[in-house]
């Protein structure tokens, strides 16, 4: 790898002439090439869909993205590139929904036991049910291509903390005919 900023013509012009000198700095450039190349190109090591695929691991790490290294090369960049949208709507509806969707490509089916109403008048009836509880289901073609336990794992991730859940891995239903 050549240097973009070799060292010898950096030098006084006192050992322009001196070919030790010259050969000594140009090992020095074969040392330092790898860094300046680097620290040039930096801000692509920080940009999910240009990262090299060993640096993008350490993204996905320093994000606190839900990834267990075994997904898509493509599925990893799109994770990185969406955790702040992730973190910021983590524990909601939206959020868990989005975090299944990423790590399997398919839209869940979710119910909640709770809700939200107002009223005008005091003493109101509660939406919801008293006891709280959500259920994950994910419905794909072939339920044995999906790990449960995977499932188990993103969904225990992205949910509210203090909600117990399910989630389970149904086939989709195939219209008749097919």
């Amino acid at each position: 790898m050549g240097s973009a900023h070799p060292l010898g013509d950096q030098l006084p012009a006192v050992f322009a002439d001196d070919d030790f000198a010259l050969r000594f700095v140009s090992g020095l450039d074969v040392v330092l090439a790898p860094v300046f190349t680097v620290l040039d190109c930096l801000e692509a090591y920080f940009t999910p869909s240009l990262t090299p695929e060993d640096f993008l691991g350490w993204l996905t790490d320093w994000v606190g993205t839900e990834l267990d290294g075994t997904e898509p090369l493509a599925t990893r960049r799109r994770a990185v590139a969406s955790a702040v949208e992730l973190h910021r709507v983590r524990g909601t509806h939206r959020g868990l929904a989005a975090a299944v969707e990423l790590a399997f490509g398919v839209r869940p089916e979710i119910a909640e036991s709770g809700g939200a109403s107002w009223s005008a008048r005091p003493l109101g009836a509660f939406p919801g049910t008293p006891r709280p509880a959500l259920h994950v289901s994910l419905r794909v073609r072939d339920p044995a291509s999906v790990d449960p336990h995977r499932l188990r794992a993103v969904v225990a991730a992205a949910r509210p903390a203090h909600l117990p859940f399910t989630a389970e891995v149904t086939a989709t239903p195939f219209p008749e005919g097919t």
